[in-house]
């Protein structure tokens, strides 16, 4: 699947399941904005009573190949206020922003970014632009592909595995990625949304910042059989 960039027999070779992936994401995008479009409504609304405006929460990502889109999501968070002791995120988050972190139900509107190609239903999540040049260049290689609105990293466990481990995982579905891979996380994605798993880091009310590796150490023999497709997990 990865072999040299310059041999035109492995572009067409690779363009082949990337254009059928871009296809799926498309359709199902639209099917799934218009079938939740009822619930958008209501969150919204539950969003402005419970925050106010704006209802929408946007913020530069880095995307395939480290280009910058915006991201959308549903507010879960009042602004920064020291005055009032909202500085940090644990203070400015709100019971409503709770619930719907751990539901998902902040990332309906993020479906608008996979319909504009910014984003796969399937891929490594966009993070922060800020940490672009704090990966390794094997980290790094997880903006081969679109981030995703939920990705292998989502069902080993979220925010509750450490950097290096889920950027580990991200680079692992880069090179194994395949429509029967998406299809398997996406059913562990449904069934540990309903459990509420991994929302959060341990001492923190969503992830630390990363930093970048401290210490880059060769995987150990057998680190890559241990990072198989996910049977279940926390989202």
């Amino acid at each position: 699947m990865h072999g040299s960039v310059n041999a035109p027999g492995d572009l067409a070779e690779r363009a082949r399941p990337e254009g059928l992936k871009r296809a799926i994401d498309l359709a199902a995008a639209v099917v799934l904005l218009v079938l939740t479009a009822p619930l958008v409504l209501v969150v919204a609304a539950l969003v402005a009573a419970g925050l106010g405006r704006p209802v929408l929460f946007r913020q530069p990502r880095a995307g395939r190949h480290g280009q910058v889109f915006e991201l959308v999501k549903f507010r879960t968070m009042l602004p920064p206020d020291p005055r009032r002791g909202r500085v940090r995120d644990g203070d400015r988050l709100t019971p409503l922003g709770r619930f719907l972190r751990s539901t998902s139900l902040d990332e309906l509107p993020t479906l608008w970014n996979v319909l504009r190609g910014d984003m796969s239903l399937v891929g490594p999540r966009p993070l922060l632009t800020d940490y672009l040049p704090r990966y390794s260049p094997t980290q790094a290689r997880r903006h081969e592909v679109r981030p995703g609105v939920t990705g292998l990293a989502q069902v080993r466990g979220r925010n509750s595995l450490g950097w290096e481990e889920k950027l580990d995982l991200d680079v692992w579905y880069v090179d194994h990625r395949s429509l029967r891979l998406d299809l398997s996380i996406l059913a562990a994605t449904v069934r540990t949304v309903l459990r509420r798993e991994g929302i959060s880091a341990a001492g923190s009310a969503t992830a630390p910042e990363f930093l970048g590796t401290p210490s880059l150490v060769p995987a150990a023999p057998g680190r890559e059989a241990e990072l198989t497709v996910p049977a279940g997990g926390g989202r």
